[in-house]
């Protein structure tokens, strides 16, 4: 009873203070002042709701960059914007964009919306990140696109590499733990715990010597960075397992 009690106290604390935030940011001016709001907002709640966070290597972040993460739980967005410097936007799926409070957030705070289910929509999307890099904006992707019921790292898509690699941005994985135990994607109620966060050494995005196409550098991104997440995890390789992710 007492954890069922927890968990709705927390949702009802997210609700409340969502629904607070949205008409904050709605009349505050400059995107920057519009995210630093928000991210000690995040802070707050996570902090309210048992949830304690721990960083390290942020000084590893140098911007502009690309970030990578891995995806475990709705708790991971709201994690990274409580803690990454107000300079990032999150590249997120376009559903997101139609969901009631959460979408009007999301705008407010410069998300960037990409389609995963209309090609041609997707390649729009798709091309309007790659602008964005080249012109050396810092985003955030969680490249599994999803997360699975089974712990570990799905197939990663090549969207966020392939931004690093024409705008020659650092590529800098970020390895989440804890975000999966305090909200399981097969249940609802949100617990408390201890959420980690570890900035992983940058991937330089200069091509290599040998990388004649920009899609063979952006391969390349993608694996190392990959290869990076799975050995600081310690998680089972899902891609390789041949797990398919249950949709989020």
């Amino acid at each position: 009873m007492p954890r069922i009690a927890f968990g709705l106290y927390a949702w009802v604390l997210f609700v409340a203070l969502g629904a607070a935030v949205v008409p904050i940011l709605l009349f505050t001016p400059g995107l920057g002042r519009r995210r630093a709001v928000v991210r000690a907002i995040g802070r707050n709640v996570l902090k309210l709701v048992g949830m304690r966070i721990r960083v390290r290597g942020l000084e590893r972040i140098d911007t502009p960059c690309v970030v990578v993460a891995n995806h475990a739980s709705y708790l991971d967005g709201v994690v990274l914007q409580a803690v990454l410097p107000p300079r990032f936007s999150f590249v997120i799926k376009r559903e997101m964009s139609r969901v009631p409070l959460a979408g009007t957030l999301l705008r407010r705070i410069g998300a960037e919306f990409v389609e995963r289910h209309d090609r041609r929509r997707g390649a729009r999307d798709a091309r309007r990140l790659l602008r964005n890099a080249a012109r050396g904006e810092a985003l955030v992707f969680f490249p599994e696109g999803t997360f699975s019921t089974e712990v570990g790292l799905l197939r990663f898509h090549i969207g966020a590499f392939a931004a690093a690699a024409r705008g020659e941005l650092p590529v800098v994985p970020i390895a989440i733990r804890g975000t999966r135990a305090c909200l399981p994607p097969d249940r609802i109620l949100p617990r408390p715990g201890l959420i980690d966060i570890e900035v992983l050494a940058a991937i330089s995005g200069r091509c290599a010597p040998g990388e004649a196409h920009r899609s063979d550098h952006a391969a390349s991104l993608r694996n190392a960075a990959r290869a990076a997440l799975l050995a600081a995890l310690g998680e089972p390789d899902l891609a390789a397992a041949g797990v398919d992710a249950q949709r989020a």
